[in-house]
């Protein structure tokens, strides 16, 4: 079953037998991972079929025609994005069974717990400690920038367990369950008005070992992984052509003749056709992840990705003039999906502005696509050989 024939053929079966228009929704996603149809490159048992993921659309066009639902990949794009490759690489077999598929289906949020106040761009310089204790182990500390932490049922940590050790080194990855005592989240307001991110402390929280991802000291190995994918799931994700930032623009442009000038549409051409070229790359990429494991080019995807959308979205303000200038709610909410392009111009403006911060700032893609890609030398790096509870904070 690992050819397009095979999966039509099994996705002919999951609809037969759980019609979409009569099966709960819940139950009709539970059925679509027991058949190995959520991820078809996932191993069989864990939502795959070991199958290559180029199989992933054929299955996506058929349930898609028959009107099946699908997992609202947004409102759990960290779960599917970061988490579950992490899991799939790093956790154990019980580790896999117990967490893939109530992630998959969205039965259960994830959430990232990585950057610190005093731990951003130089993640690995992060405090928040983890002591052991016994088969435990006790973690205490802040992070910030949580996006979804507020309706969060997991989440991955990163935490030091050996201040003894260089700031790469020591670091050690969990599965944090956010309804344990000591878990506080507390929102933080964002230039649009919403907290979609929020800071949250840790404070004699307990996380079983048998909840550790990797073993003790490579959690920075582990975190790669992560972060890696990360890129890829914000710079890199499927979009038709006119989908993202440059949408709307390009609608605004056609139905409002009046608003049209020589220097707009100079720039409105050469920003679409650079939309154009980073879907096209974002689709190559996705073609080289066959093997599951992204690469750093996944870095130089978002990098494009911010600067697109903080151009593309700047130029729809000034395209719209005095309107661009008007902004539709300031409410206070805290929204359960991380939603880049939604609501009108304003929002658009304001929220792009996060981009080139998430997921890594573009000034440290900059130095990543510099020597992972291009083979350039590495910054010199004066902390290197130096234990963590040395350095200058």
């Amino acid at each position: 079953m690992t050819d397009a024939a095979g999966v039509r053929s099994l996705t002919k079966e999951l609809l037969a037998a759980h019609p979409p228009a009569t099966t709960d929704r819940t139950d009709f996603l539970k059925a679509r991972f027991d058949a190995g149809l959520a991820w078809v490159h996932y191993p069989v048992g864990l939502g795959g079929l070991g199958a290559p993921r180029s199989l992933q659309a054929v299955v996506d066009a058929e349930l898609a025609a028959a009107g099946a639902p699908d997992n609202d990949p947004r409102r759990i794009g960290i779960g599917l994005g970061m988490a579950a490759p992490t899991i799939l690489r790093f956790g154990t077999d019980e580790q896999k069974q117990r967490l893939l598929r109530p992630l998959w289906v969205g039965e259960e949020v994830w959430c990232q717990l990585f950057s610190e106040p005093g731990a951003g761009s130089d993640l690995a310089a992060l405090g928040t400690r983890a002591v052991r204790d016994g088969d435990t182990w006790v973690v205490d500390g802040q992070k910030v920038w949580t996006s979804s932490a507020h309706v969060a049922r997991w989440a991955i940590l990163i935490a030091r367990t050996d201040p003894g050790l260089p700031k790469h080194q020591g670091i050690t990855y969990f599965v944090c369950d956010m309804t344990d005592p000591g878990v506080e989240v507390r929102p933080l307001r964002q230039i649009t008005g919403e907290a979609e991110f929020n800071e949250v402390f840790l404070t004699g929280v307990r996380i079983p070992d048998s909840r550790r991802l990797g073993g003790v000291g490579e959690g920075w190995k582990v975190a790669q992984t992560t972060l890696m994918n990360e890129r890829v799931s914000i710079g890199g994700s499927r979009i038709p052509r006119e989908g993202g930032m440059i949408g709307p623009v390009a609608t605004t442009w056609r139905e409002r003749p009046e608003l049209r000038t020589h220097d707009l549409h100079q720039r409105l051409l050469d920003l679409w056709v650079e939309a154009e070229v980073a879907r096209l790359a974002g689709e190559r990429l996705r073609q080289q992840l066959v093997a599951g494991q992204p690469g750093p080019e996944g870095s130089g995807m978002k990098l494009a990705f911010a600067r697109l959308n903080q151009e593309i979205s700047g130029l729809e303000v000034e395209l719209r003039g005095e309107e661009g200038l008007l902004y539709d709610d300031w409410t206070m909410r805290r929204p359960e999906l991380v939603d880049f392009t939604g609501r009108d111009a304003g929002y658009r403006y304001l929220r792009s502005k996060g981009n080139s911060i998430e997921g890594g700032t573009s000034e440290v893609l900059l130095n990543i696509v510099a020597e992972r890609v291009l083979g350039l030398p590495s910054e010199p790096r004066s902390d290197k050989d130096i234990a963590w509870k040395d350095l200058a904070r």
